[in-house]
């Protein structure tokens, strides 16, 4: 039923599916290769394809998924459905439905919090996480009026696909690309693939608490990556690596949020070892990615 049969090892050829999980139709796209599964789970906003890039190199070493999460890209879109408990049962639902089990699961953003509570609570589905540029300190840091105020500044809907490119890469040069990716044409032009009011739901979550416990309970090796331009406060991302009981830390110079956009190079040299010892040795803890 799904297309992990006939896969060429190493084959980077996109494909698309989707499936039903209590209701709720999540999309995904499957970038081929052989080998462990390996699921990545994309920030507030974004999609699987801006993955892309990332799957590229992990192709040839993994069978790799990209999820579009609710709310996000081809998914369904309910309203008043994104709290982290639904969130984290999708992803553990694509892991079983594209027999990707033990997963190894990289997020980015709000990816990054889905796969580390979803290591926590569903163990036996995930053997190893990536967790790119997020904090665990989240409480109380009341985010949802900036991210209106920068809704609100968008020119949507854009004429041409040039004004999108020349709107956000102005704010930064890899925005350029990342967005391109998660705007549909309408009649009147391009909006995005997400409703403004579902992502205020998102972020309302991860402002109301923080997500300490869960890390605390992942028990697979963690690789935790920041940015060193990027606003996530650099101690906490360093504790977070000393809490997991197998966490390591890499930061990737001159990157910021989005870190495998901003320096993809530095991005592959920061996670590529992590992955490759995983892939060499699912049971041991990487001893050569980034510092502890």
């Amino acid at each position: 039923m799904f297309p992990n049969k006939g896969r060429d090892a190493g084959c980077f050829c996109v494909r698309r599916g989707s499936f039903n999980a209590d209701g709720v139709s999540l999309a995904y796209v499957d970038f081929g290769g052989l080998g462990s599964g390996l699921l990545l789970l994309h920030g507030l906003m974004g999609r699987a394809t801006t993955w892309a890039g990332t799957a590229s190199w992990m192709a040839p070493h993994f069978h790799t998924v990209g999820l579009d999460q609710r709310g996000h890209g081809l998914s369904s879109k309910p309203d008043n459905a994104y709290s982290r408990d639904l969130y984290v049962d999708d992803a553990a639902a694509a892991i079983s439905e594209l027999g990707l089990a033990p997963a190894i699961v990289i997020g980015h953003s709000m990816g990054a919090l889905n796969a580390w509570v979803l290591a926590a609570r569903y163990p036996e589905l995930v053997r190893g996480v990536v967790l790119e540029d997020m904090s665990a300190e989240t409480a109380g840091r009341n985010t949802i009026p900036g991210w209106r105020e920068w809704f609100e500044s968008w020119p949507v809907p854009f004429p041409t696909l040039a004004d999108l490119r020349a709107f956000f890469g102005a704010q930064r040069p890899s925005f350029a690309d990342y967005f391109m990716e998660v705007f549909r044409e309408h009649p009147d032009g391009y909006r995005p693939l997400f409703d403004f009011g579902h992502m205020y739901q998102s972020v309302a979550d991860w402002d109301s608490h923080s997500y300490w416990p869960e890390l605390e309970a992942v028990q697979c090796p963690a690789l935790v990556v920041k940015g060193s331009e990027s606003d996530e406060p650099g101690p906490v991302l360093q504790e977070m690596a000393r809490r997991l009981p197998k966490g390591h830390y890499a930061e990737v110079e001159g990157a910021n949020h989005v870190v495998h956009y901003d320096s993809p190079a530095g991005w592959r040299r920061a996670v590529e070892p992590f992955l490759l010892e995983l892939a060499d040795s699912p049971a041991t803890a990487p001893a050569r990615a980034g510092r502890r």
